[in-house]
């Protein structure tokens, strides 16, 4: 799994017009899936970002993680993580893992989120959404799952 990290003052996900999900303070997190993925990689990617200190202390150094400074998580699943655009002028998204494996690693992500003590708003999984956010410094950080080893 694959999942950009985007610190945040707020951000907002739109879907027809309506609001899905909405966070102050908190970490947007887009997040995409490919085809080795499994719920341990949902889970190790989940406890990585609930821990991750790229908040500032009082010194202003990035060393809080969003539950210490009363943040939360907005969560957008995004399998153009996964394009490709190597070659040609048209992305490929033969990583991108189908809908059908991807949805339930993306609520296996934002549940293990949610029980680690965050809380939790949502995109529209395979929706078309609008995303409006303000970035906070700006922080953005792109985190994988490790490659589980072979048996």
């Amino acid at each position: 799994m694959r999942v950009l990290v985007q610190r945040v003052a707020r951000a907002q996900v739109r879907v027809a017009g309506q609001v899905s999900g909405e966070i102050g303070r908190g970490l947007l997190l887009l997040v995409g899936a490919t085809h080795d993925d499994d719920a341990a990689a949902a889970r190790w990617l989940a406890r990585k970002v609930a821990e991750l200190r790229i908040f500032p202390d009082e010194a202003g150094k990035m060393n809080r993680d969003v539950r210490e400074v009363g943040g939360a998580i907005l969560v957008v699943s995004q399998f153009t993580l996964y394009g490709d655009a190597r070659r040609g002028r048209r992305p490929d998204f033969l990583r991108a893992a189908r809908a059908e494996q991807a949805a339930p690693l993306v609520e296996a992500f934002a549940a293990a989120l949610a029980a680690a003590g965050v809380p939790v708003s949502h995109g529209v999984f395979g929706a078309h959404m609008e995303v409006e956010l303000v970035n906070d410094g700006p922080v953005t950080l792109m985190i994988e799952s490790p490659v589980a080893e072979p048996a």
